[in-house]
């Protein structure tokens, strides 16, 4: 991924330093767990510790590859030449190069996790926060765009939380699916390598021996793992969505912090764009652009192909890598986020009462009007709103087939803001526990 999206640690896992430190260790573990068993000399195993604190030279191991047409035996000539050709020869003893490249690339998945988990804690403190900060802040809400009914902006932050906390709990299982190795040779069928050294290397290194892995891992679990991140990515996009509509000039009900010196136009001085959130629903979109290629990944020819190879080595480091920055830029819009509460009450007052429709509806219903005469009597009255800018509660009063089913009183009663905010207690309480 580009330098402007990326954050260090998530860009420092898929380095070719960190590929290679891993490649060594998974065969450094290999040659321990086959010592271990008797199949080959101890010695050599220890000798292979010897390139342990070494950094292998890329530029060589390039070098070599260019002869190979073949990365890991590339790798493996580099290792030859820091711990000698003799003690180097027991290493990669029965194995196959999936081996190396399957358990490395899980490796890498599950560091990457990690840091995606953290950035979702990161995103769903801010969101907690914001949450409780404005819980009793009343705003409009909206279905299609268009005033609905009362609710608060607490409740906003406050679903958005519980969305963010259903992606991490599919992260954590995804984190999970993701870590397992695979020491299995050549078709998988460990007919040149004991299945204790699976189990070793797969310990040492945190993950969990694949049940059946023909020569490759199966790619169901990688399409689970992308399929979750750009779920995520969506969820991202549907915070950032919310706060560029806030943010449009005739709603400002909150918008991105603005810091001094900031420009928003090259040509118009007055602009405050939300330039964050437009990068983030650009951001969960390249997210997203990962999950079909890792889905058909899953399809591969007998025991293995290399098809998903090059897919694998393009969305690996560009998906886990451009979601970490959006969930670290996410969490930073909202902690930041300016709210304009006397704007949201404005807005929710510009047509006089109108979203207050159902209460009435209700009302003469439970008065004895049919509802099909109730619906008539509440939008004819709404329509004067909507058509000639006039007050919903004062056309209600003065309509006598309404006064007929209710007094000024239950009419004046319906445009209590608090009847809407009521149980907002007990939503915090199922969200937040």
């Amino acid at each position: 991924m580009i330098p402007r999206y990326s954050r260090p640690e998530m860009v420092a896992i898929w380095s070719p330093e960190t590929k290679f430190k891993i490649w060594y260790e998974i065969e450094a573990h290999a040659c321990d767990a086959q010592a271990a068993i008797g199949v080959i000399p101890k010695a050599n195993a220890e000798a292979v510790w010897k390139a342990k604190d070494v950094e292998f030279n890329v530029a060589r191991i390039d070098e070599i590859e260019a002869v190979t047409k073949h990365d890991v035996i590339a790798f493996l000539t580099h290792l030859a030449e820091h711990i000698g050709a003799d003690d180097a020869r027991f290493v990669h003893q029965g194995m196959t190069s999936s081996d190396v490249l399957d358990t490395t690339l899980n490796v890498q998945l599950v560091r990457a996790a990690d840091i995606l988990l953290a950035g979702m804690d990161r995103v769903l403190a801010a969101l907690k926060t914001r949450a409780f900060e404005h819980k009793d802040t009343v705003r409009i809400g909206r279905s299609h765009g268009i005033h609905a009914e009362p609710t608060t902006m607490g409740l906003t932050f406050a679903r958005f939380y519980a969305e963010m906390a259903r992606g991490k709990a599919r992260l954590e299982a995804a984190r999970a699916e993701i870590a397992t190795g695979a020491i299995s040779g050549a078709v998988g069928t460990f007919a040149n390598i004991d299945p204790s050294v699976e189990e070793h290397v797969c310990k040492m290194l945190g993950l969990t021996p694949e049940p059946i892995s023909t020569q490759v891992i199966p790619r169901d679990r990688h399409a689970m793992f992308f399929a979750t991140l750009g779920v995520i990515a969506s969820s991202i996009e549907n915070v950032a969505i919310e706060i560029r509509h806030m943010q449009r000039t005739e709603v400002l009900e909150a918008e991105e912090f603005f810091s001094a010196g900031q420009k928003g136009s090259s040509a118009m001085p007055h602009k405050r764009n939300p330039v964050l959130t437009e990068n983030l629903t650009g951001l969960a979109r390249l997210v997203r652009m990962s999950v079909v290629p890792a889905m058909e990944n899953v399809a591969l020819w007998h025991e293995r192909d290399i098809s998903h190879s090059s897919v694998e080595r393009a969305i690996g480091p560009d998906t886990t890598i451009t979601l970490d920055f959006a969930l670290n830029r996410l969490a930073g819009v909202i902690e930041k986020l300016v709210i304009y509460p006397d704007n949201m009450l404005a807005n929710m007052n510009k047509f006089k009462g109108l979203v207050m429709s159902q209460r009435v509806l209700l009302a003469l219903t439970q008065a004895g009007v049919s509802r099909e005469d109730s619906y008539r009597l509440v939008q004819r009255n709404a329509m004067k709103v909507w058509e000639q800018g006039k007050d919903f509660r004062e056309e209600l009063l003065a309509d006598a087939e309404v006064t007929a089913a209710l007094s000024p009183e239950e009419i004046n009663e319906k445009f209590d803001l608090g009847y809407h905010t009521k149980h907002v207690d007990t939503i915090f309480k199922r969200v937040f526990g």
